[in-house]
Order: structure tokens, then C-alpha cells, then sequence
């Protein structure tokens, strides 16, 4: 899948020989992502990126988690894409990351609001949520403006690469709401 976000950016599904290019743009933001993303401490190689990438990609589509390229032409710009998905239950979970470079032009508002609909008209989804560390301010700024309901916060729910563990507020929004 392919889709226009808006006149300049464009999202698609990532591909097995996108692991490089994915894999740079975290080693050179290392510094910046590990803050919230606490996978980025534990890919060391492009090897490691590429066995994200096969794992995914191995579980049939029906039934995948699908990530998706953010770009503007043929510039990656970050990563977004589905966890977590029940299809017993018709949920899934959206989680997104942008290069610093990237943010504050709403990209992924816009990339998390064309996903959340494709999930519940094309997967078949009745409800997607989108989880967000309590301090990740930008990060929860998104399911806010995008009328997502704050159902709660876990608390200490995930362990940061800083040792530290955060609370996490839930966002949902249901196939009505859309």
C-alpha cells in the first residue's frame, strides 16, 4: 500500500530492502530517539533492522503488523505503522517515530489520521489506540488533536533506554468516532 498524505509526503509499506536506509537515519538520531523509543539502544547493525523487517514481514498479511515508510519524494522521513493488533477483537495500536528534522510541520497527524481510518475501513478494525510516555509531549499532542479519547495512564509502563520507567497514557478512538 501507497497513499499521498498531503501534496509533499507520502507513506508505503517498508520492504526488506529498506532496513539500510531505515537503519541510518536511527544511527545518526541515536541520541535523540533512544529518549522514547527504547528498541534504538538494542539495534546495533543494519542486520538487526533487516531481522525486524523479515519478522514482520514473514506473518501473512491478514494478520501483520504492517510498518510504513513516512517520505517526502525519496527522503525517509520516519516510521510509522501497527502493534499490537487483535483481529479477534478488530483493535489495533498505531506507533510512529519522525526524524527531528521532520516534526512540528504535522506529518504525522496527518500519517496517524490516514491510518486510523485505513485500519477500520480496509483491515476491518473497530478500534485503534495509540500509547504515549506521559513526558513525550509531541508524541501525545497528536491523538489529542485528533479526537482520540484518553482512556487512562499506566503506570510505569515502559522501561526507557535511561533505566527510568514511564508512565504511558492510552488514547483510543472507536469506528463511530471516525
Amino acid at each position: 500500500m501507497k497513499a499521498k498524505i498531503n501534496e509533499n509526503y507520502s507513506i508505503r509499506e517498508a520492504t526488506l530492502e529498506d532496513a539500510k536506509t531505515i537503519w541510518q537515519a536511527i544511527d545518526l538520531h541515536r541520541d535523540y530517539l533512544k529518549t522514547w523509543l527504547p528498541f534504538v539502544p538494542k539495534l546495533h547493525t543494519v542486520e538487526d533492522e533487516a531481522a525486524f523487517l523479515h519478522a514482520t514481514l514473514s506473518v501473512p498479511y491478514q494478520d501483520r503488523n504492517i510498518v510504513f515508510m513516512i517520505e517526502k519524494g525519496k527522503e525517509f522521513c520516519g516510521l510509522i505503522g501497527f502493534v499490537n493488533t487483535d483481529n479477534v477483537n478488530h483493535r489495533t495500536e498505531i506507533g510512529y517515530w519522525l526524524l527531528p528534522e521532520y516534526q512540528g510541520q504535522g506529518i504525522m497527524t496527518q500519517s496517524v489520521k490516514y491510518l486510523s481510518r485505513w485500519a477500520i475501513r480496509e483491515r476491518n478494525m473497530h478500534r485503534v489506540q495509540i500509547c504515549c510516555a506521559v513526558g513525550n509531549h509531541p508524541s501525545n499532542a497528536i491523538p489529542q488533536r485528533l479526537g482520540f479519547k484518553m482512556e487512562g495512564t499506566i503506570r510505569h509502563g515502559e522501561l526507557l533506554s535511561s533505566g527510568e520507567y514511564a508512565d504511558i497514557n492510552i488514547y483510543s478512538i472507536l469506528e463511530r468516532e471516525i
